[in-house]
């Protein structure tokens, strides 16, 4: 498909002034309550990158498919200054990760078209239809333009003997495999972390950078190692290439020890010219150069006692090696996604008091701008939002593509110019216009010991003052994690049906400062169970809750603590516990938390007392909540025996209880349909055992097919 011609746009400065920002004027809604099969009409929109001279943005918008029962991501365009948006990939086969050639005049992206494996493809802007760029026997995982355009990295993992045969003996495996079953070989392990989610077991084939000719059509391999080499990103120069790996001796899988390093891009020799660029023993991550090639900007997290707690900064460090400067200390929040400015600016997202902004810091002066040009005071914006990703281009032009998502609008691309936010995609405006919503409030209220928390409340549609409703508290999953100031549809079904809905912001969470987070250090269950308990008391003291029709369920960590408030306290009518655990030994070598659980809690053979202490399995006979599990059978994440095993308990005690385990998902589900299940059940339970509705606690279409 042929791209739009070339657009030029003069911009003199941009200034992000969030007093100054416009959003696009929604038209009224027809007042209609959000379904279920509405989250499979929403498109997920993503990953937008800005044209070298910032007049156009492409980006990835995913369909959920529930006839055909699967989702396909295409790949659209827009231009910056808003317009007709065209979409660049044929419906058929998924495309993503598009990104501009640096001259401007292709765009490359990441596609398995053919049933084959997934490529590098090209789409010229001018004319033409996509050509196929890259051949490898195994899958193109990442890869990134030179600056002359005339080469691409691409991050492949070490090929198996499967990804190595020939067409034709792979068609003669696969006939005598239809007429004799294949034993599968043993996998032999010998790996410290050998399981990972959305893979499996892991071997020793490792993920390493090649630098591919589009010319000659050459694929030269420049990182080798038993080490996985990722975010590969090129100097101005076109001459190295930096990148991310943990390359720690003696095993790299017993540390968080993730560094920056550096390779020449032109090398025939493996690693012949590789320099380490930092030593910080904690992971430093997602490199990005300076425009004039002397620095490297990257997210470092500085305490690798801490993992996942330890708060992410932005620093710089010199391209050649030598001592690093932290920029965002003072700031102590979540810093992600640092990228240099060609005036020197690094722009990065912050995470903070429940939402995600766009910031910048100067690398000189480490001045930080909260996006209102004041060193030290954070945004005051007309409504929250929360920016999930943005692209700068080369930095060259100001300009700005920014993919964001508010209470009541899910992902959008939106343009900044001149200081101005402009929403310049409109694939669910349609839609929302239908949907009559109810609009999350951010409240604050305090903890058992004076700790104020935050979180976001839900009321049910046409809500009445004074009367009260059956309410859900939701614990959020991370536990480091946050709930954003962004759209989400199960609050919004679960208020359509009459909910208040609660998701709190606990200690534990992201966004709210290192001590917030380190609150729960080893001491799950106990704090953020105490704020949790809070947000239920703050909305029974509004005269929003009804005190004798609570439920509680959660997914991931909110799953786990689920299974702590129930065996906690009696006072929720219903649980769902979602990919939860609470037997937290028995996953040390079953899950992929193996190095998490040792830093924060010890060996399990030596803290015995630790381990035995939070796991509420040891509990479980004081539930009386009847409850819900449910799980993927293949999460390698929190994998289905911690519901399993809270299951079993139950049933042995007497409880009412259940289990629905997905075949085929992982811990993020993939299938249209078992995410359709799972929100007909979530309402089919709630609904029986909180409202005491007549209908039973299996949705309809479980009955329907013969459960």
């Amino acid at each position: 498909m042929a791209l739009p011609s070339r657009a030029a746009f003069s911009v003199l400065c941009l200034v992000l002034v969030p007093a100054f920002l416009v959003l696009a004027e929604q038209p009224p809604r027809t007042p209609r309550p959000i379904s279920i099969d509405d989250y499979f009409q929403i498109r997920v929109v993503s990953d937008p990158d800005l044209s070298p001279e910032g007049g156009f943005v492409t980006y990835t918008v995913e369909s959920r498919l529930l006839k055909e029962d699967k989702n396909e991501d295409r790949i659209w365009m827009v231009p910056t200054a808003g317009g007709e948006a065209v979409p660049l990939t044929a419906a058929g086969a998924s495309s993503s990760h598009a990104r501009w050639s640096p001259d401007g005049k292709s765009i490359a992206f990441l596609s398995a078209r053919n049933e084959g494996n997934t490529q590098v493809w090209r789409l010229p802007r001018l004319a033409g239809e996509a050509e196929r760029l890259t051949d490898t026997p195994q899958d193109v995982e990442d890869f990134a333009w030179s600056p002359d355009s005339r080469r691409l990295v691409l991050v492949l993992r070490d090929p198996s003997a499967e990804d190595l045969e020939t067409a034709k003996e792979r068609k003669d495996r696969a006939a005598v495999s239809r007429e004799k079953r294949k034993v599968q070989k043993p996998r032999v392990i010998d790996r410290l972390q050998f399981k990972m989610d959305e893979i499996g077991y892991l071997d020793r084939r490792r993920t390493h950078l090649y630098v591919f000719d589009l010319a000659a059509k050459t694929l030269t391999q420049i990182t080798s190692g038993d080490f996985d080499d990722s975010e590969p990103a090129w100097s101005p120069d076109g001459r190295s290439i930096a990148f991310s790996s943990n390359r720690s001796q003696p095993d790299p899988d017993a540390t968080y020890d993730i560094n920056i390093w550096v390779v020449r891009a032109d090398t025939h020799e493996k690693e012949a010219h590789l320099t380490q660029i930092t030593t910080n023993p904690g992971a430093d991550t997602a490199p990005s150069w300076s425009p004039d090639g002397k620095w490297i900007t990257y997210v470092t997290q500085l305490d690798p006692h801490l993992s996942d707690y330890a708060v992410r900064h932005v620093a710089v460090a010199p391209a050649t090696g030598g001592s690093a400067k932290v920029l965002t200390l003072t700031l102590d929040r979540n810093a992600d996604e640092p990228h240099c400015s060609s005036d020197g600016k690094i722009f990065f997202i912050a995470d903070d008091d429940g939402a995600l902004r766009l910031y910048t810091v100067n690398p000189t002066t480490g001045a930080i701008t909260f996006g209102d040009g004041e060193r030290g005071e954070r945004p005051s914006v007309g409504r929250r939002l929360t920016v999930n990703g943005y692209s700068i281009g080369n930095g060259s032009t100001g300009n700005i593509a920014a993919q964001i998502s508010t209470l009541d609008h899910p992902d959008e691309i939106f343009s900044v110019i001149g200081g101005k936010l402009t929403q310049i995609t409109h694939m669910n405006d349609a839609l929302m216009n239908q949907l009559k919503l109810s609009h999350g409030e951010y409240v604050h209220f305090k903890s058992k010991d004076g700790t104020t928390v935050a979180g976001y409340l839900y009321k049910p549609l046409d809500y009445v003052p004074g009367r009260r409703y059956p309410t859900i508290l939701r614990p959020h999953g991370g536990p480091v994690w946050s709930y954003y100031a962004e759209f989400d549809h199960l609050p919004q079904l679960c208020a359509a049906n009459g909910y208040v809905v609660l998701y709190p912001n606990p200690r534990g969470s992201s966004g709210y400062g290192q001590k917030f987070a380190q609150a729960i250090w080893a001491e799950w269950g106990n704090k953020d169970f105490q704020d949790d308990m809070a947000m239920v008391d703050y909305a029974i003291e509004q005269g929003i809750a009804d005190p004798a029709k609570l439920a509680v369920g959660g997914w991931s960590y909110g799953g786990i603590s689920t299974d702590f408030i129930i065996t906690q306290t009696d006072r929720f009518k219903a649980a769902i516990s979602g990919a939860g655990s609470a037997f937290f030994a028995s996953f040390y070598g079953h899950d992929e938390y193996q190095r998490d659980y040792e830093t924060e809690l010890g060996h399990p053979w030596e803290n015995k007392a630790v381990w035995e202490k939070l796991s509420p399995f040891y509990r479980v006979n004081n539930i009386t909540t009847p409850t819900l599990f449910m799980g993927g059978d293949i999460d390698w994440n929190v994998p289905i025996l911690g519901s399993e095993q809270m299951y079993q308990a139950l049933k042995r005690l007497g409880r009412t209880t259940e289990l629905v385990v997905y075949p085929g998902e992982y811990h993020e589900f993939k299938t249209p349909s078992h995410i359709k299940d799972r929100l007909e059940r979530y309402l089919a339970w709630y609904n029986h055992y909180v409202k005491g509705d007549s209908a039973p606690a299996r949705p309809v279409s479980a009955a329907q097919s013969g459960e």
